[in-house]
């Protein structure tokens, strides 16, 4: 098992209503793709967006991915009828990788982490033992995001690794997000 620090470069919160067509798609050319149904996220080479409500988004880049500017997006959502808020400085992020990594999140975690429940491309809010986390799954290899509000990082990363010590884990070099 290995846990990762991931880099995170930008971390905003989208929000609008996806049944305004001109906004989806104008937060499409200028984001990339936001996703529709619930629990989903849509990836690019350098960001994903992940699906937090029926009205919400995060869009999450690395941090050596190209740098938007936010002011100027910030505009362009407001126009097309959503809102923009930065989040960077608010979140930190891990992945959990190996044979055993849904097995250790649910030693903290309630949310069936199987694949058949919780598929690639699937992400959920929950909790970490008592924190606040968003659990998403990039790829069908057994490898997990989790975020937590930088402020409870310390308990998070404490949690993951209580969970893991039966198992043991390694912790390897940092990576950019969304390559986990």
């Amino acid at each position: 098992m290995a846990f990762r620090e991931l880099r995170i470069g930008h971390a905003w919160n989208v929000r609008g209503d996806p049944r305004n067509a001109s906004f989806i798609a104008d937060a499409g050319r200028r984001l990339g793709p936001l996703p529709i149904a619930p629990l989903t996220s849509a990836r690019s080479d350098d960001h994903v967006a992940l699906w937090l409500g029926p009205r919400s988004w995060l869009f999450v880049t690395g941090a050596s991915a190209p740098r938007r500017d936010f002011d100027t997006m910030r505009l362009a959502v407001n126009a097309a009828g959503g809102a923009l808020f930065d989040v960077s400085a608010s979140y930190v992020g891990w992945s959990v990788a190996g044979a055993g990594a849904a097995r250790v999140l649910n030693r903290e975690c309630p949310l069936d982490l199987s694949p058949r429940a919780f598929p690639a491309g699937h992400c959920a809010q929950s909790v970490l033992g008592h924190i606040n986390a968003l659990i998403y799954r990039p790829r069908e290899a057994p490898v997990f995001v989790v975020m937590v509000a930088r402020s409870l990082a310390a308990d998070a990363w404490h949690a993951v690794t209580t969970a893991a010590s039966a198992e043991g884990y390694d912790e390897a070099e940092a990576v950019e997000f969304p390559s986990a």
